[in-house]
């Protein structure tokens, strides 16, 4: 017999409200909270600074990106229509932020590992990809690579020299740089102005930039391997800003309703990305900037030397799930410090184990009249969360309602829990409306071993059971609990499922 599916559905469309007039996100250029409110009515275009596909992502990256994915989640549940592109780097980030001084983090890993740059970047592209499916992030409208755009980038870069705001410099004038004294708004994302910057320039700068702060837009190298022919030259590669605002600008248009990433982008990356955007096109390039603040590890810095350097597999070889991995990721406020520990893991998956208890206990409540106080506290919940969400994605205020709304809810309802079916109807709507969000009730399938074992139990215990061998069914039942599968008899049989 095909096994029971658990968890929460997913809502449909229509069933959450209309987009709220109380939405509020802080924006990192107005440093300050602001209502939310696209540029087109009902429609959200945004841009997330995805991954360098140089080395597999580790835990400390997927706190920014799946910012990104819950944030379009909490657009989507108020009613908007998302277009969300999230970017692949597979050329041209350096590994310094001046890119005179650096080398291209691709060719770099190509060095030390002996792989060739475009291997690198498909095997680490797929692992990126997967790995986001594993932690249940939706996939993006558009997850564009920077070497399939080309085009677009010199063409920005064309756009910058006619409008005399970017020069040509080197033997033969191939490599292009942005002169930021050309544009007068430099600096007011990340609030380094030109003048704090050219007053703590280093001595030793690039002799080819008129401003130490110029950056580049398009490089020549003979000895790089990824190279492009071009208008400026045989052996031309693109500098990293340039291919966020190509990119970014093919897909959403010129101006973004939201741009996200790591706090570490927002200088310098996000800075020049505004500059060129801007000074190309001559509109505001993004109205609302949001940036996630690092992922600490055992309370620092993630180091190879330290060992605490964790990708996904590392997660699961402790025992635990990549749900539990998203919650704890997304539990705590986006700008608010998080440190990532073992024991913060542990607590990430009892706290959803005791959610998705608490769930099973309301689907198998008894029903009768009205528990006392249980519809007070229904509100109470529902309101709060959807404050905390609607107050710049505070998740801590709006998982903290629900946690709240168990305990309350346990407290009134008594063992085994009695509530009328409207007030079970109402909680289930309610945590289905969260796990649209948070994506953790539902556990991780089972593996083809983890089924044909399950299934072998579930006939042992029925054959049991046809022979009266009540203690060794109760054995197998007890065996199927530990394994976090639920045996449910009924007249049309038995069916089982993950608890």
């Amino acid at each position: 017999m095909e096994p029971a599916r658990g968890g929460c559905r997913v809502a449909l469309a229509g069933e959450y409200p209309a987009p709220s007039v109380t939405l509020t996100f802080y924006n990192t250029l107005t440093r300050r909270p602001e209502p939310f409110t696209p540029a087109e009515p009902g429609k959200v275009r945004m841009y997330h600074c995805g991954p360098t596909v140089y080395r597999r992502p580790h835990v400390g990256n997927f706190r920014a990106f799946l910012f990104a994915d819950l944030l379009r989640r909490v657009l989507e549940r108020r009613g908007f229509e998302v277009q969300q592109v999230m970017n692949v780097t597979d050329v041209g980030h350096f590994t310094q932020e001046d890119e005179d001084r650096g080398e291209d983090r691709m060719e770099m890993e190509s060095r030390l590992t002996g792989k060739d740059p475009w291997q690198i970047s498909r095997e680490i592209t797929e692992l990126f990809e997967s790995d986001m499916a594993r932690l249940r992030a939706k996939k993006p409208m558009v997850r564009p690579r920077a070497t399939d755009h080309i085009p677009e980038m010199l063409q920005m870069v064309d756009t910058l020299l006619a409008k005399g705001v970017a020069y040509r410099a080197g033997a033969g004038g191939q490599n292009i740089y942005f002169s930021v004294n050309a544009f007068d708004r430099y600096g007011e994302l990340s609030g380094n102005r030109v003048e704090a910057l050219e007053a703590g320039a280093r001595i030793e700068v690039n002799p080819e930039k008129k401003h130490p702060a110029d950056f580049a837009l398009w490089k020549s190298d003979p000895k790089h391997i990824m190279k492009w022919k071009s208008q400026f030259g045989e052996h031309g590669f693109p500098g990293w800003h340039i291919e966020c605002s190509a990119m970014a600008r093919k897909y959403l248009g010129d101006t973004l309703d939201i741009h996200t990433g790591g706090e570490d982008l927002v200088f310098p990356h996000h800075e020049c990305e505004v500059a060129q955007s801007e000074a190309a096109t001559g509109r505001t390039f993004v109205r609302t900037w949001m940036h996630v603040q690092f992922l600490k590890v055992d309370g620092g810095k993630m180091s190879k030397s330290l060992g605490n350097v964790y990708s996904i597999d590392d997660v699961v070889a402790r025992g635990f799930e990549p749900r539990h991995l998203r919650f704890l990721l997304l539990r705590a406020h986006y700008r608010a410090p998080l440190n990532f520990t073992w024991d913060a893991m542990t607590d990430a998956k009892g706290a959803i184990d005791r959610l998705a208890s608490f769930l099973w206990d309301v689907k198998s409540c008894v029903i009768k009249g009205a528990a006392p106080g249980v519809d007070e506290a229904i509100a109470k919940a529902r309101a709060g969360f959807d404050a905390g969400l609607d107050d710049d994605l505070n998740t801590a205020a709006a998982t903290a309602a629900i946690f709240e709304l168990v305990t309350d809810v346990r407290a009134k309802a008594g063992a085994p829990m009695k509530l009328s079916r409207a007030q079970a109807e109402a909680i289930s709507q309610l945590l289905d409306e969260f796990d649209a969000v948070f994506d953790i009730l539902t556990p991780e399938p089972l593996s083809d071993v983890e089924r044909t074992e399950v299934e072998s139990l579930v006939a042992e215990r029925q054959s049991a059971r046809a022979r009266a061998d009540y203690a060794r069914a109760d054995e197998i039942r007890k065996i199927l609990t530990e394994k976090r599968v639920i045996v449910e008899d009924s007249k049309d049989g038995v069916r089982w499922r993950r608890m």
